[in-house]
């Protein structure tokens, strides 16, 4: 089962890592990052609503009971990560805002020390510290990099919402399937996009242009059906499982191989070029992981 759970949230690292490089086609075109991050919510939300709701019957009462949760979910591990990291980098370098962002798997492990008594191992501090100078050496801070501490504190609140997204993912004590946990989060966070862009919270901007993807002009359904379906539905779904089968520690460090996917993918999709220094932290990073999960008490 661990296994299966560590397959698990591999695969949503990869499928989350597609994102990038399906928005980057359609922000290239004139889309605006919050039009292209609301559809990839509500479009994955409406898809998944025909499952989630077979999957719920019989199982509404424990549904109702988890409702609090559920909207939590929907608006801090949807909505409120999105939002805050598209905030994020209207003030700070896409680099420190990722890194702000990815922080949050430090907050897992923090949660878990202060909320339920879990104190990190030597291997686990060591762990983190590495993964996190991986990060910088994949992400490319230094270069380019500005930082004021308007968009440091949305940077910090997209980490929240990572957090949250591990740590509420993770709970193995609940019967409320993990599709119709990743359809009501979706539910909820994508009707809090459409209310921040129908108040001009955040600028809806989309068109109808072909799309440049993997050498080759294409309809612009396609980076859409990308980030819904892939990114979105398939991402979403695979981590929920994931966390709850390995918890959430060992989930949100495993997450953090989505950083190196997504060089993977950009490279494919959107002919973007890789460094050696990039590939060197890729390296640092799994090797940070790997501590992380050595050190997990239930290996």
């Amino acid at each position: 089962m661990r296994a299966t759970g560590l397959l698990l949230v591999v695969l949503s690292a990869a499928t989350f890592s597609t994102s990038g490089s399906f928005a980057e086609s359609l922000l290239v075109t004139g889309w605006s990052p919050g039009a292209a991050v609301t559809i990839r919510i509500c479009v994955a939300a409406l898809v998944l609503t025909g499952p989630a709701l077979w999957l719920a019957r019989g199982r509404w009462a424990a549904i109702r009971a988890e409702g609090a949760l559920l909207v939590v979910y929907g608006l801090l591990a949807v909505a409120g990560c999105q939002l805050m990291f598209f905030y994020a980098v209207q003030h700070l370098s896409v680099g420190v805002a990722l890194l702000l962002e990815y922080s949050g798997s430090v907050l897992v492990v923090l949660w878990l020390w202060v909320h339920e008594g879990t104190r990190p191992g030597t291997r686990t501090v060591v762990g983190a510290l590495l993964s996190v100078a991986g990060l910088v050496l994949v992400l490319d801070v230094v270069q380019g990099a500005h930082v004021d501490v308007v968009g440091v504190l949305f940077g910090l609140g997209a980490a929240v919402g990572l957090a949250t997204f591990y740590v509420l993912s993770s709970r193995a004590q609940t019967d409320v399937p993990p599709l119709v946990n990743a359809w009501a989060g979706m539910v909820v966070g994508g009707a809090i996009l459409l209310v921040a862009g129908a108040v001009r919270l955040i600028p809806m901007e989309a068109n109808r242009h072909q799309v440049h993807l993997a050498g080759t002009d294409l309809s612009w359904l396609v980076p859409v059906l990308g980030l819904s379906l892939v990114a979105a539905v398939i991402a979403y779904t695979a981590g929920i499982s994931g966390a709850r089968l390995v918890g959430p520690r060992v989930a949100a460090f495993v997450g953090l191989t989505e950083v190196l996917f997504a060089i993977v993918f950009a490279s494919v999709l959107v002919a973007q070029s890789t460094s050696l220094v990039q590939g060197v932290g890729g390296a640092v990073v799994l090797a940070g992981v790997a501590l992380v999960r050595a050190d997990d008490p239930v290996g």
